[in-house]
């Protein structure tokens, strides 16, 4: 795609795909307004280009003599618009059909087909918003959880664009004062105290340090994490998947191997979206169905985030359960002992011993499931709470930018703690700042704006 290419107007459908009761064509381009006059056919006679901005006005699209849709016309003239360009929008009836026979009516007067996420490509290339900005709305229609938008809005309203921007002014203010020494040591300048410098620096490596304390919780809130239950045949993984999404979903019975395949939901715990597994029970295997279905639970293990392995409070420890405990101990675990309604004959004891974390509950009669979500949210949080003003980073380019950043700034540390010249030290900065540049936009490759937009859906 080229990305100068701003003297066409461009058109698309900006509603999901399927019947609806309303569905929207958006246009964006300098003849936007002229081709809706093409196709658009008020009441009053009056023309879409002679509407006010923000005004919305009812008529009919018509093409070659032949009325196509009932519509409400919507004008938002540039640069009040969300790609700052003349915008006009046509909600039509949402049936596939109608939609596409207005917007082959536009496309027909001189709209081009717009590319995926080309809308907000534009919005970016105008200057409306950063880049980062930009990433955040495709965060926002993909959000599994009310904490994933939450985040993903906070980002769009700038607020990452902020505390990278707090780290650059930081950064350019001690690179315009070491640069007037390097430049110009013939004005015998007032020697910098480096400890003011140095006192400047921490104080970026720290605040840039927050964003990347932030960034685990980040990724897991906007993609969630694979949780799976595992454990020997009838301690109850089945009813602990039920109890976790508040629904039978799973078909429960007192006889061991009910489970013969895994089963997988989506569910919000506290949220986090979490994708949790229910597998088969783990035991010797007595035929082909039970070998296969105990290979694929161990490989969801194997491809886990975090593992539930569960016990029978009413029995001892058996080698099965060692055998399982064995198997996953490189690997995240939270133990859980199930049946707690039930007389206990487990060591708990010995399950401390290799554990750090070990939660009791009854998942039949759905007691102290609370606590296992909250140790979920512990392995998310890591006991840092997150306050609503404290902002995660999400997106993996940004993380990456944000690490480059963090060892320039670390490498200047180490520079100007060893005394090296101060021209190894500002180039360390200038360097960073690039990487800091880089998330906002503001140093950008038409590749690199082809692979983010590539991912965005056609119409936004």
């Amino acid at each position: 795609m080229l990305i100068d290419n701003f003297n066409d107007t461009i058109a698309a459908i900006s509603t999901a795909v399927g019947e609806g009761a309303v569905g929207i064509v958006r246009l964006s381009g300098p003849q936007a307004l002229a081709i809706a006059d093409a196709v658009f056919s008020g009441k009053k006679g009056l023309r879409p280009s002679q509407f006010k901005t923000y005004t919305m006005h009812y008529g009919r699209i018509v093409y070659a003599g032949q009325v196509l849709d009932e519509v409400i016309l919507t004008v938002m003239r540039a640069p009040y618009s969300y790609t700052r360009e003349d915008v006009v929008e046509i909600n039509c009836h949402g049936g596939i059909v109608a939609l596409h026979r207005v917007l082959d009516s536009v496309l027909e007067n001189g709209c081009r087909m717009a590319e995926p996420g080309e809308f907000t490509r534009r919005a970016f290339l105008n200057g409306r918003i950063d880049l980062s900005q930009a990433e955040a709305v495709i965060d926002i229609i993909r959000a599994k959880t009310d904490s994933a938008l939450k985040i993903s809005l906070e980002q769009l309203k700038g607020g990452l664009s902020k505390e990278i921007d707090k780290i650059r002014q930081i950064l350019l203010n001690i690179l315009v004062i070491l640069e007037a020494s390097i430049d110009f040591p013939e004005e015998d300048l007032k020697q910098q105290d480096n400890s003011e410098v140095s006192k400047s620096l921490d104080l970026a490596r720290l605040q840039l340090s927050r964003l990347l304390d932030g960034a685990k919780a980040g990724r897991i809130l906007r993609d969630g994490i694979q949780v799976v239950i595992c454990g020997r045949p009838n301690v109850g993984k089945s009813s602990l998947l039920n109890a976790l999404l508040k629904k039978e979903r799973a078909i429960v019975t007192p006889l061991a191997g009910t489970t013969r395949d895994s089963i997988e939901e989506m569910i919000d715990i506290k949220g986090i979206p979490v994708r949790i597994v229910d597998t088969a029970g783990i035991l010797k295997p007595r035929n082909l169905v039970e070998r296969k279905a105990v290979r694929r639970a161990r490989g969801h293990i194997r491809s886990a985030d975090l593992t539930i392995i569960l016990f029978d409070a009413s029995k001892k420890l058996e080698a099965d359960d060692w055998k399982l405990i064995e198997e996953t101990r490189d690997t995240n675990v939270i133990a859980v002992i199930n049946k707690i309604d039930l007389k206990s004959r487990i060591n708990k004891e010995e399950l401390l011993k290799v554990f750090h974390k070990v939660v009791e509950l009854s998942a039949k009669k759905a007691r102290n499931i609370n606590l296992l979500e909250d140790a979920l949210c512990e392995f998310v949080y890591h006991d840092r709470l997150v306050s609503p003003e404290f902002m995660l980073v999400s997106n993996l380019r940004h993380i990456s930018a944000l690490k480059e950043a963090q060892k320039l700034l670390d490498n200047a540390a180490s520079a100007l703690c060893d005394k090296l010249p101060l021209e190894f030290f500002t180039q360390d900065l200038k360097d960073a700042s690039v990487y800091l540049d880089k998330i906002l936009g503001k140093d950008f490759s038409g590749d690199l704006l082809d692979r983010i937009f590539a991912d965005f859906c056609i119409g936004k």
